[in-house]
């Protein structure tokens, strides 16, 4: 057998090794340009957003909230506080089995329903790489015992903040107001720039209505942060603008006496200086703990207070609505003598009832057989319904109406508080809005005596009260009297100018204070300056609850009896000749105007007084026995018709 032995061709290799090291040559650098290109592009082209997003990842900005502003009384009491607190707070974005995050993380940490609940329903209005709270106000235990399991919950953290607390628990609740965790309706109508990392938004009272002020503006850190989202470092810290301090007018001490003069009855008072509108006191009896709503309040907690009969949570010094009863019997009297209806010695014959002609059924004094022949300055003393009668009907209700809306009387005073309410000040034009029947002359004679439609909130008369004490000078009620922003060393103080003058003559005044001068000395609150140094001029008023379906006097003396059918009221200001200070209070069920609510006005005053250390400078001191010790107890009081009685014109008279 032949072998054939093949030549080698050594050059035609050579050749295929020179085109196959070209061709790879040029594939090298091809992908090297490609590479070095690509390198161009990440390092030089887009630099400046592959750094922003390694940053990104690394740095992670962090939103600071702003402290909110505090609230003190007009001497520096602190009334609304911050205090540090710890919350659990997690990551949604980085959470993916959230049921089985909370089962677990309740059993290092207690989990109420109340927090699973909050949690769930702020989940789902708040954005997914939004941290969101999940526990407030953690105890030292629950921080410990989540320290230790921390590396369990890489998405959870424990997070710092400052949550409001006051001190005075419920004696401002309706005043201040409290704070409550944001909702899905706060972040319809709040700025979401100026909210950042705010949990909580003013509910009620001073805390709602200066929102705006309290609140501040929010600051931000540069955190880095490790591959699990943890901080290592603070790279950058733009501090928050802390929210402006506010100074109430409100006095702690005349406040605490206030409520605590109630002794726990339903009811309301409202101090205010006349000459300038500050609220020296501003009370709603019974009250509430705004503590429990801060963090978000149990269902126990808040079924407990929905479900009291006395309401605790309804402020009835700003919305509570009352027939005024007999205290709008001197802006009555001085609302003749200002449109010359009446002079002061102009008389009414008071024999125990006064009759509309063509009626059957008359309108009774209070007193049995009537008070004699009275005067304006004796009407206001004895509370002489025929007197008032006379003056409403002479008057008519077109301008009665007119005249008590300049004393604020149906509608809001303006005060700086969201939420008060209008009342009813008895007219044609409220009567047609909310029926079909005309006015009739019955009606305007029971306004007179303040029964009937009237309707008045307690702010609303001590806001009257103290426009009359200021001699018809009104001024706006105000709570809030100064603010002060953080580094600064003044006050600014809130301007607060009076309105024109509502008296024309002041002749006309004189009068009206001598009337009510005279229910102190010798009237229903008789007895009530006993021991006080300086003058008091007041009126009682006990309104009925219920209308009488007969005619007959009520003998029952038994105060329970008299005090579930009666509103009692009082009203007053000193001194006297120089009024410095006024006050309303009413008694959601009280026996008598002069007898119950007057007692608590009293007691205001002596609180008040003591504030000014017993002297009140330009105010000459009484004699020692000035006013008698022993008080005359109010008569049977008569109450206004149903509103089903009125076109027969029949009605029984009301009462001091």
């Amino acid at each position: 057998m032949k072998i054939r032995r093949t030549i080698k061709d050594a050059r035609g290799e050579s050749d295929l090794f020179r085109r196959r090291a070209l061709a790879g040559f040029v594939l090298i650098l091809l992908g090297l340009s490609g590479l070095v290109g690509r390198y161009v592009v990440l390092q030089v082209s887009r630099h400046a957003e592959f750094v922003t997003r390694s940053t990104n990842n690394r740095v992670k900005p962090r939103a600071i909230p702003p402290a909110r502003g505090l609230i003190y009384d007009r001497n520096g009491v602190l009334l609304a506080d911050n205090v540090p607190a710890f919350r659990l707070e997690v990551v949604p974005e980085q959470v993916k089995d959230m049921p089985g995050l909370l089962a677990r993380l309740g059993k290092v940490v207690p989990l109420g329903q109340d927090d699973i609940d909050a949690f769930n329903k702020q989940l789902r209005q708040s954005r997914r790489f939004d941290s969101v709270p999940l526990k407030m106000h953690l105890t030292e235990d629950e921080i410990d015992r989540f320290a230790v399991n921390r590396w369990r919950f890489p998405n959870v953290d424990v997070v710092p903040y400052l949550t409001r607390r006051y001190p005075f628990g419920g004696l401002f609740a309706h005043v201040v107001g409290y704070v409550g965790r944001i909702d899905a309706d706060d972040l319809q109508r709040l700025d979401p720039d100026r909210y950042q990392g705010t949990s909580h938004v003013g509910r009620s009272g001073i805390e709602r209505s200066y929102e705006d002020l309290l609140h501040g503006k929010p600051g931000y850190e540069l955190l880095e942060v490790n591959a699990d989202g943890r901080t290592q470092h603070v790279l950058e810290t733009h501090p928050p603008t802390p929210g402006k301090n506010l100074y109430l007018s409100i006095d702690v001490r005349v406040q605490k006496a206030a409520e605590a003069a109630f002794d726990g009855r339903p009811g309301a008072a409202v101090v205010i200086d006349p000459r300038n509108g500050q609220v020296l006191a501003m009370v709603s009896v019974p009250t509430f703990d705004p503590n429990l709503f801060v963090n978000g309040i149990s269902q126990a907690d808040y079924g407990a207070l929905t479900k009291d009969p006395d309401k605790p949570l309804y402020n009835r010094a700003l919305r509570g609505v009352y027939p005024p009863g007999s205290t709008i019997k001197p802006f009555l009297a001085l609302g003749g003598l200002e449109l010359g209806l009446r002079r002061p010695s102009d008389t009414v014959l008071s024999t125990g009832q006064f009759c509309l002609p063509g009626q059957k059924r008359c309108y009774r004094d209070d007193t049995r057989g009537g008070d004699g022949t009275v005067d304006m300055v004796t009407a206001i003393e004895k509370s002489t319904n025929t007197y008032f009668y006379r003056l409403a009907l002479d008057m008519g209700i077109d301008r009665l109406s007119q005249w008590m809306s300049r004393f604020s009387f149906g509608s809001k005073t303006g005060v700086d508080l969201i939420g008060e309410s209008d009342g009813i000040l008895p007219s044609r034009a409220w009567k047609a809005a909310h029926s079909k029947q005309p006015w009739y002359p019955g009606e305007t004679v029971i306004a007179g005596i303040g029964q009937g439609y009237w309707a008045v909130t307690p702010l609303q008369l001590a806001h009257a009260v103290a426009t009359l004490a200021g001699h018809g000078v009104p001024y706006l009620p105000r709570l809030v009297m100064a603010t002060r922003a953080v580094g600064d060393t003044k006050q600014q103080q809130l301007p607060n100018p009076p309105g024109p003058s509502l008296i024309v003559k002041p002749s006309d005044w004189d009068v009206i204070n001598q009337g009510m001068r005279a229910v102190i000395t010798g009237g229903t609150g008789k007895g009530l300056n006993s021991g006080f140094p300086y003058a008091i001029a007041g009126k009682s008023g006990t309104a009925e609850r219920y209308s009488r379906t007969t005619d007959a006097y009520n003998t029952n003396k038994n105060t329970a009896y008299l005090a579930s059918r009666h509103r009692a009221w009082f009203m007053a200001y000193a001194p006297a000749d120089n009024p410095q200070i006024a006050a309303a209070v009413v008694l959601e069920a009280g026996a008598w105007g002069g007898s119950d609510a007057g007692p608590i006005v009293r007691k205001i005053f002596d609180a008040w007084l003591k504030t000014h250390d017993g002297v009140i400078p330009g105010s000459p001191r009484l004699p020692t026995d000035a006013s008698p010790a022993l008080a005359r107890p109010e008569t049977t009081a008569v109450p206004a018709p149903d509103i089903e009685d009125l076109p027969a014109q029949a009605s029984s008279g009301a009462n001091p």
